[in-house]
């Protein structure tokens, strides 16, 4: 993963979905080493990563960038491409549970780091 320098201004306009990690997966993520995010299919993300359901398929929701945050409420963060969100099965060396599936969140280029 590169990162790469985008001006305010378009971070502003970007459609971003805001997490929060523990500070292992963050690091990871920041190393380029883990390429996807995984939640658990729950009401709650359901609400925040789909628009709907149709015909019992999901209506994913479009979004620019993830900004994860390095542990809950921190100041440092950084701000990752989103290149799409399924569900699916994940990389339990990612940290997605074995045998269940789950939102996967894809991931792009590092597109600001504030630490």
């Amino acid at each position: 993963m590169a990162t790469k320098s985008i001006p305010y201004f378009e971070v502003k306009s970007m459609d971003i979905l805001d997490l929060s990690l523990t500070y292992h997966w963050y690091d990871e993520i920041a190393a380029g080493r883990k390429l996807e995010e995984y939640r658990e299919i729950t009401d709650f993300y359901r609400s925040r990563l789909t628009f709907s359901q149709w015909r019992g398929t999901d209506i994913f929701r479009h979004y620019d960038a993830v900004r994860f945050h390095r542990g809950q409420g921190s100041p440092v963060t950084m701000l990752v491409e989103c290149i799409g969100i399924r569900i699916g099965y994940g990389r339990e060396d990612w940290g997605a549970p074995k045998g269940k599936q789950v939102f996967v969140i894809q991931l792009g280029d590092i597109l600001e780091k504030k630490e």
